[in-house]
């Protein structure tokens, strides 16, 4: 499926372009921004080749990576990367994992939650899958509201599921399952 569009609210889902190197450098490359993430602070180069992946990957048939610009619909600005994996490693397994970055000066607006929304949406309604989850770091407690929020379910920790910044961290694992969330958004 390309291009995918999902407009939201307040936010629209989009394909990335070339275009959108400083934009993804303001998120990827701040330091507070990735403090909960599973990476270092990534350097515009980087960035360039992230985003140079997932245009590519965008093009794979049958797609699997979902990797889209979290946009302002009035300007077209990103100010967020979302990212949907369908999970290969399982087929006929339909599940997803899903992860989301927001610059930093769109805290607390209500946009994590919108984006979120959205690639529940691409994954339930479009993808048709039965289970979507994502990890979070332990101390990422407002990640970790916003997923309960939306249905998503508690499942567990992860032990020293990641090495980052010369250290292991654990991830805390949250689901939710087609049926949940259709029952959410009907009832």
């Amino acid at each position: 499926m390309y291009p995918v569009t999902l407009t939201g609210v307040r936010l629209t889902l989009r394909e990335f372009t070339d275009d959108d190197i400083d934009a993804v450098l303001a998120i990827y490359g701040d330091p507070v921004v990735t403090e909960h993430l599973s990476f270092e602070p990534r350097t515009r180069e980087q960035v360039a080749a992230t985003l140079q992946t997932v245009t590519s990957a965008a093009q794979v048939e049958p797609r699997t990576e979902y990797s889209l610009a979290a946009a302002l619909p009035e300007t077209g600005e990103a100010i967020g990367f979302a990212r949907l994996a369908v999970d290969t490693q399982h087929p006929g397994q339909s599940s997803g994992q899903l992860g989301f970055a927001l610059r930093a000066d769109t805290w607390g607006q209500g946009l994590g939650e919108q984006t979120v929304m959205l690639l529940l949406r691409l994954g339930f309604e479009q993808l048709a899958l039965h289970r979507l989850w994502g990890a979070r770091s332990p101390a990422n407690d407002v990640s970790g509201a916003l997923m309960t929020k939306l249905g998503m379910i508690e499942e567990g920790r992860i032990r020293h599921h990641l090495r980052i910044r010369g250290a292991w961290r654990d991830s805390i694992v949250h689901s939710i399952l087609e049926n949940e969330w259709h029952t959410a958004q009907t009832g």
